[in-house]
């Protein structure tokens, strides 16, 4: 590895809060993605960071919120472990400068979400094996995501629906004997890279709404939200 990347591994690290390792090899790892066509790269370690991601969030649930039920904790963990939350987090980290990736990959928009919460899983194998694994790997990873998942739990414990208006929208409409929604989805552009590609209305006893979205199940979520809207204002986004 070079001085150049050595130094900007160890400045990224410092901007999550993390005093850097002696050996930066696995957070260089992490942050290199296979279409980058390097001889090493990130699954390995993004296999090993679905593991500790997972145990990790549990003990911070375990810590932070021992008096929510089981049910409920692993409902939360479940959003604290998801793909969306892992390409916010490497947005708000900052990730993406410090990627290799290759070309067609970077140039790939609609892709980059996913790419982003790859690498963001990687690099929290990297983490847990830079610092040796067991209770100091583990240490690592908390120090860095403790923060961000103090913050997202809050939101989400605020607001049990956010992010899944669909499930809020048909436990509703259930519970007041009105049937499934209904949902209607048109495709409007033809670019994978338009956050307006797909348009969506929802009908449901005297609810309706539109939504759009870059997918369908966007789409359909926004839908439900406008048309949960009209019950109560919209949490968030």
């Amino acid at each position: 590895m070079d001085t150049a990347r050595r130094q900007q591994l160890i400045a990224l690290l410092q901007g999550l809060g993390v005093d850097p390792p002696a050996e930066l090899n696995p957070i260089d790892e992490a942050l290199t993605h296979t279409s980058a066509g390097l001889a090493r790269d990130h699954e390995r370690l993004e296999f090993l960071g679905d593991a500790v991601l997972r145990l990790a969030a549990a003990e911070f649930l375990e810590r932070e919120h021992p008096q929510l039920g089981v049910g409920r904790r692993s409902a939360l963990r479940a959003q604290l472990v998801s793909d969306r939350w892992l390409a916010e987090l490497a947005e708000t980290c900052a990730l993406e400068p410090a990627l290799r990736i290759g070309a067609i990959a970077g140039g790939d928009r609609a892709g980059r979400a996913t790419l982003r919460a790859e690498c963001a899983e990687a690099l929290v194998g990297g983490l847990y094996e830079a610092w040796g694994g067991g209770s100091a790997g583990l240490a690592a990873v908390h120090t860095w995501l403790t923060p961000h998942w103090r913050r997202a739990a809050s939101e989400l414990l605020a607001d049990p629906h956010r992010h899944n208006w669909k499930t809020a929208l048909q436990e509703w409409s259930q519970g007041q004997g009105l049937g499934l929604p209904s949902y209607r989805c048109e495709e409007r552009s033809r670019s994978h890279g338009d956050p307006r590609r797909f348009q969506c209305q929802v009908h449901v006893g005297p609810l309706a709404g539109e939504g759009w979205g870059g997918s369908r199940r966007e789409a359909e979520q926004q839908a439900a939200r406008a048309a949960l809207g009209q019950l109560r204002p919209p949490a968030g986004c």
